[in-house]
Parts: C-alpha cells; sequence; structure tokens
C-alpha cells in the first residue's frame, strides 16, 4: 500500500537532496522550542535552578509538547579563563562543573544549550569568546570544542562588547558569526546556532544587511528589544507592552525566514508573573502566527495548570510549528485590532484577531477579507475551545488574541492585506513603528480603512479595489488595471518595490506622500512589507 506524504514534506525532502536547505538549516526545520533562564531569573540562578526546570518541563509534559532544549544564559562563567585559557564554570553556581549538568537534562530526554558573546566580554561582564581588548587572540574554536565536550546541542551567540577591527561594525560582526560557525562545524557536533547580531544593528541601514546574511550561518537570530524581565520586587508590573512592541517589530520581516531560519522575537512570557491569560495567549497566538521560536523563560514549577493549558495547546503549537514554515500576513490594522492570515502545509489557514484595547470587541470576519470569494464557506476551528462554527465571530476581551484554523473548498486566497513601511529612528510611537499605505497616496497611521486593503496579483500588480498603482512621470498614480509595465512591481529581498518601466523604487517623500526615486541601499523610506505570497514554495525567501 502506498503511503502518500504531505506536500510540504515531499518538498523540505527535495529541498535537502538537491543542497537548497544547508547542514545547518536541516537542524531546525522548524522553529526551535525550549526553554531558557534569562528573563525570569537573570544571574539568580544555580545548577540547580536548571535542572529544577528541566524536571518540570517534563513533570508538566511541555517537553512532550515541544519544548525541548533547556539553555542557561548569561553569568555561568567566570570573569577569567584558566591558565589553558579555557573558561571557567563559576564554582558557587555549578559545584560540580557543567558536564553533570548537561548529562542530567540529556537523561530527561532533553537537549541542552548554552549562553557566549562573541565580544571580548559577555553583557555581564564575564568572559567572551570574541577577540579581547588590545587585540589578544579570539577563543571561538576553543570554546566551541569545550561546548561539544560537555554535550551541547544549542549555542545562543550574544554581541556585546564586540571590540571593532580597523573595518566597519558591520564587516565584523559578520566575522564574528561566520568565525563562531565554523568553529561548531570544526568541533564535530551539530549544534543550533541562535545568533543576536541583527539586535546591534536595529534601525539603522544596516539591519537588512545583518538580516541577509545570518541565515547563512545560523538557524534563528534576535529581533526586538529583550523581553521584559520578571522583577521580584514589583512582580505585578505589567510586560504586555513589550510583547506587542516585539511583535510589531517582528512581523514586518516575514521575507527573510524560512524552514531552518527563523526571526526570533524573544522568549514566551506567557503565564509569567506581570502577563494575564489573556495576554498569555495572545503571545502564544502571535507568535505562533508568526512561525516564532517557543523559547519559555518563566518558573516552569509555578505555572497555573491555566497557563500550562495555553503554553501547552497541542493545536497552537502546530500551528508554530508548521512544516510550510510561513509567517502570517497582516490583513488589517486598525487602532485597536490586528487581523492575522497564515497558510498551513495541507491547503488550510490559521487566522487571529488581536485586541489591543482596554475593552472587549466584537468581531465577524469575512471570507472576502480573508482573500477569499464572498460566498466561501468555512469550517473554522477555535483554538481555545476546540469548537467548530461556520462563522469567524466572537467577543474578544482586552489584551486577548482569538486564533482558529480554518479550512474551506474555495482555493487559495488571493494575495490581500496591509502594505506597510517600517519608520525610522526617532519616529517610533507606543504603537510600534509601521505605517500603511493608502490608495490615497499617503503612508499614515493603519486605521482600517478599505484603502489600506491591498491585492498583490501574479503579475506583480499593487491592486486596490478595481485600480492598480502605476509609475508615472510626476511620481505615482491609481488607475484602471492594464497589466502593463508601469503597473508591475518586483519585490525584492531588501524591501524594496521597484517599478518595471522605470526601475525606479515606490518611495516616500518628506510629507509622507507616495512617489517614485532611484533605489539606494536600504533607504528608510522605500522598505516595505507586503502580504505574504500563498504560492511560494518553502524554498523561497520573499
Amino acid at each position: 500500500m502506498a503511503i502518500r506524504m504531505p506536500r510540504a514534506l515531499l518538498l523540505l525532502l527535495a529541498l535537502v537532496a538537491c543542497g537548497a536547505i544547508t547542514r545547518a538549516q536541516k537542524l531546525s526545520l522548524t522553529p526551535p522550542m525550549g526553554w531558557n533562564d534569562w528573563a525570569h531569573y537573570q544571574c539568580g540562578f544555580t545548577g540547580q535552578t536548571i535542572l529544577d526546570n528541566a524536571q518540570a518541563l517534563a513533570k508538566s509534559g511541555l517537553a512532550a509538547r515541544g519544548y525541548n532544549t533547556v539553555t542557561i544564559d548569561d553569568c555561568w562563567m567566570l570573569k577569567d579563563r584558566d591558565a589553558k585559557g579555557d573558561l571557567q564554570v563559576d564554582p558557587a553556581r555549578f559545584p560540580s562543573g557543567m558536564k553533570p549538568i548537561a548529562d542530567a537534562v540529556h537523561a530527561l530526554g532533553l537537549h541542552f544549550g548554552i549562553y557566549e558573546d562573541g565580544g571580548a566580554t559577555t553583557c555581564g561582564g564575564f568572559a567572551g569568546s570574541g577577540v579581547q581588548k588590545g587585540g589578544a587572540p579570539d577563543h571561538f574554536a576553543q570554546d566551541a570544542r569545550l561546548f561539544a565536550s560537555w554535550g551541547v546541542d544549542y549555542l545562543k551567540l550574544d554581541g556585546c562588547n564586540v571590540e571593532l577591527s580597523a573595518g566597519s561594525k558591520l564587516d565584523t560582526y559578520r566575522w564574528v558569526y561566520d568565525t563562531q560557525q565554523k568553529a561548531i562545524k570544526a568541533s564535530g557536533r551539530p549544534m543550533v546556532f541562535s545568533e543576536s547580531a541583527p539586535a546591534y544593528f536595529e534601525n539603522t541601514p544596516e539591519w537588512y544587511d545583518v538580516l541577509t546574511w545570518v541565515r547563512l550561518d545560523g538557524q534563528l537570530w534576535r529581533e526586538g528589544t529583550d523581553m521584559g524581565n520578571f522583577n521580584s520586587r514589583r512582580p505585578d508590573t505589567s510586560r504586555f507592552p513589550n510583547v506587542l512592541w516585539n511583535f510589531t517589530y517582528n512581523l514586518p520581516l516575514a521575507r527573510f525566514q524560512r524552514p531552518g531560519n527563523w526571526n526570533d522575537p524573544d522568549f514566551i512570557i506567557s503565564g509569567d508573573p506581570g502577563m494575564t491569560l489573556p495576554e498569555s495567549r495572545t503571545q502564544m497566538a502571535l507568535w505562533a502566527m508568526m512561525s516564532a521560536p517557543l523559547i519559555l523563560s518563566s518558573d516552569v514549577a509555578k505555572l497555573s495548570p491555566e497557563a500550562i493549558d495555553i503554553i501547552g495547546n497541542k493545536a497552537v503549537i502546530a500551528v508554530d510549528q508548521d512544516t510550510l514554515g510561513r509567517a502570517a500576513t497582516l490583513v488589517r490594522r486598525t487602532p485597536t485590532t490586528d487581523l492575522l492570515l497564515k497558510p498551513l502545509h495541507n491547503g488550510d489557514y490559521a487566522v487571529a484577531l488581536l485586541n489591543r484595547s482596554e475593552a472587549t470587541t466584537s468581531i465577524d470576519i469575512k471570507p472576502a477579507e480573508l482573500g477569499l470569494r464572498p460566498t466561501c464557506k468555512l469550517d473554522a476551528q477555535n483554538l481555545w475551545t476546540a469548537a467548530h462554527t461556520p462563522t469567524l465571530t466572537a467577543d474578544i476581551g482586552p489584551h486577548d488574541t482569538e486564533i482558529w484554523r480554518i479550512h474551506s473548498t474555495c482555493g487559495a486566497p488571493t494575495r490581500t492585506g496591509v502594505i506597510a513601511m517600517t519608520l525610522p529612528r526617532g519616529q517610533h510611537t507606543m504603537d510600534g513603528y509601521v505605517r500603511c499605505l493608502s490608495a490615497e497616496g499617503t503612508i499614515a497611521p493603519c486605521s482600517g480603512a478599505p484603502a489600506e486593503s491591498w491585492t498583490i496579483t501574479p503579475q506583480g500588480a499593487l491592486q486596490s479595489g478595481n485600480k492598480c498603482l502605476a509609475a508615472s512621470a510626476t511620481g505615482t498614480t491609481l488607475q484602471a488595471c492594464s497589466n502593463t509595465k508601469p503597473q508591475h512591481w518586483t519585490y525584492t529581498l531588501a524591501g524594496n518595490l521597484k517599478n518595471a518601466a522605470s526601475e525606479a523604487c515606490l518611495s516616500t517623500d518628506a510629507d509622507n506622500k507616495l512617489t517614485t526615486q532611484p533605489c539606494g541601499h536600504n533607504l528608510p523610506n522605500q522598505i516595505w512589507s507586503l502580504p505574504s505570497d500563498l504560492h511560494v514554495q518553502p524554498s523561497k525567501l520573499h
């Protein structure tokens, strides 16, 4: 009897066979999951803290749901190396050394991860792997061999205190992460490589350059700010604004990820102090819709049963871990809500509606809003309640998010949603830094108006209603769709929309009006985020 394999899995196997997916990417064909101590404990941990949380992952059933890597963050080492140049484990935290901790984690059926830094010292001031002050040699190869001897499966490399070479900061950081990747390979032990490089270039033109090369070295890379840390002196301080900020920051970067390479908006703090249960549902739903790594940072043993149900929800985890590996499209953004759509490998779609406001909102999402035929019939499963309904209706409480898995026989939706621009440093507000393109030819705070809904046609036209955006002698114009070159735009990995006729890039001027200008290098007024192409194979980036 023939065995039928999911189409997405067959594509992934073909990509691996032909070399389109690298050896490094094969370590994490779905977003990594696990636990890290930092956001809850910072430097206030011991080896027993690590083991207690590893055991709690197993006992709670979260390990069986995929949270299978236990990573120790900064502060585990001393500030000085030994006479041989090896890192020294802090004996006060780890009296028996590090290998027994790794062995105990492995004995639970889990993977073991460690933190280091590509600079002279870590962010906490401990011994780093990078070039030392005064030009003393780096320790990347030596440290990778040490980590391999301990049984490390996952390495997080931060980027504090990097000694800049005679070249640019960009060149120095690329050398650091390239060198670390080569050291991991030479160690003989495969390790998932988490890179913090982009975080040191955010809101600069070089940021997008970093995002184009980090995928060649590692499997995931940090975006956004550090997740708000738990403060034992003020445990009820809300950490939800940080969650929303990192979500807003990460969502427009979908074009940079693919199976084996993941944008990382930082830790899951759902269920930890400072997060209500609705806020915890929101973070899990949004991270799942973005195909983001699910790396808990909490006191796992103290998570409530309700929190365990949220972060251990099999159906939501399945959306995150879907083998297609696509991030969601922002279909609509209003001052209080975000509507997201994500394709899944079997032809289903995930839909999520975030309520950022302080009041309950009633929603009724129509198929046409998602790019489906208005008469399309849906089978929608609410992933929090498991209930099936033919409609996407709900009353969503403050700071909560509903998430559904929908199935229809109407075929794939059109490529419909928001065309957004990321604002440069200095123009950020509390709602993030994303502004929506309106068919009226302006960039403004997103309102959810019909003029902010665009369909990207297979030919590359930007269509609003029955009109298409075209390049003209004076900039841009909205005209009847005619499938001509001035109406065709090519979307690049850098985020540019390049016109097929003029070869100029879609831009904004000083008054936030739409125009075209010669394409520059990572100019903030030329970088756009588009709705996802629902027909793209997993190997394509954009």
